[in-house]
C-alpha cells in the first residue's frame, strides 16, 4: 500500500528537477499524477514514463507566470479526475540580481513565478478542497536562502520569503478545513536548472558539482530524489497533523557559527 494511494497530486513545475523527482516519487506511492510546465517535450515524456510504469499521469502545459494559467492548471486536473487532493508548488526562478542592479522587470519575474503562481494555484486547489469538504495537503518548495541568502539573490529571496509567510498564513486559515499546508526550505541541490544557473551566471565548468561538494559538510549536494521522498511524506497521512511548518532541508544550520 502506497503512501499516496488513489490521491490526485498536481506538481506545478514538475517537468524537470525537484518537481520531476516529486512526480516520480508520488507515482511510486500510488498517486494519480499531473505535472505542469511550459515545455511540452519533457512534461509529456515524464507523463508517458509514469504511465509506462503502471500509473496514471497527465501533463498540463502552462506558463505559471500567468496567474490565470496557474489557476487553470488546477481546473484541468479537476476536470480530468474530479478533484485535487495534493498540490506541490515546485516551479522556481533563480536568475541573479542584487539590491542595486535588479530592474523592476526582473523583480516582477521573480514575484510572478516564485510567489504569485503558488498563491493562485493554492487558491484554486484549496477552493476545490473546501467545496468538497475534503481534507487535502499542499507543499511549497521554497529555499534556505529565504532566511537572508546571498547578495546576488535579492529578488529571489524577497519572493521566496513571501512564500514562507503565505504558507503559514494559508495553513492557519484552513486548519479547520483539515487542509495541511507546509513548506520545505531546500539547500543547494544538484538539478538541471542549477547546472544551467552555475554555468550562465558563475562561469562554472564541468566539475562545479565536485568543487561545490568539497565545500559542504556532508561532502555532496542534495539530491532531488531525497527531497521528493520528504515532500511525499508531507503530502501523506504519515506526517500526521503537521501544518504551517516550514522545514529547513539543508546541511547548514541556521544560526550556527564557526
Amino acid at each position: 500500500m502506497g503512501l499516496l494511494d488513489d490521491k490526485v497530486v498536481l506538481v506545478n513545475g514538475g517537468s524537470q528537477g525537484v518537481g520531476a523527482a516529486v512526480a516520480r516519487a508520488a507515482g511510486r506511492e500510488g498517486a494519480v499524477v499531473a505535472v505542469s510546465g511550459r515545455r511540452p517535450e519533457p512534461g509529456e515524456a515524464l507523463a508517458a514514463e509514469l504511465a509506462a510504469a503502471g500509473g496514471q499521469a497527465m501533463f498540463v502545459r502552462a506558463d505559471l507566470t500567468d496567474a490565470e494559467q496557474a489557476t487553470a492548471c488546477v481546473a484541468r486536473v479537476v476536470e480530468a479526475h474530479g478533484r485535487v487532493d495534493c498540490l506541490v508548488n515546485s516551479a522556481g526562478l533563480t536568475s541573479r540580481g542584487t539590491l542595486l542592479d535588479t530592474t523592476p522587470e526582473l523583480f516582477d519575474q521573480h514575484i510572478a513565478i516564485n510567489l504569485r503562481a503558488p498563491f493562485f494555484a493554492m487558491q484554486a486547489a484549496v477552493a476545490d478542497m473546501v467545496r468538497r469538504a475534503a481534507p487535502g495537503t499542499v507543499v511549497n518548495v521554497i529555499t534556505s536562502s529565504a532566511h537572508g541568502g546571498q547578495p546576488f539573490l535579492a529578488p529571489y529571496v524577497a519572493a521566496k520569503a513571501g512564500l514562507i509567510g503565505l504558507t503559514r498564513n494559508a495553513a492557519h486559515a484552513h486548519r479547520w478545513d483539515r487542509i495541511r499546508i507546509n513548506g520545505l526550505n531546500i539547500g543547494w541541490t544538484a538539478t538541471e536548472g542549477e547546472d544551467a544557473t552555475q554555468r550562465a551566471f558563475h562561469g562554472a565548468g564541468d566539475d562545479w558539482r565536485e568543487q561545490a561538494a568539497a565545500r559542504l559538510p556532508m561532502g555532496r549536494l542534495g539530491q532531488p530524489d531525497e527531497i521528493a521522498d520528504f515532500v511525499v511524506l508531507l503530502l501523506s497521512d504519515r506526517s500526521g497533523v503537521v501544518t504551517g511548518s516550514v522545514i529547513d532541508w539543508d546541511q547548514n544550520v541556521l544560526g550556527g557559527l564557526d
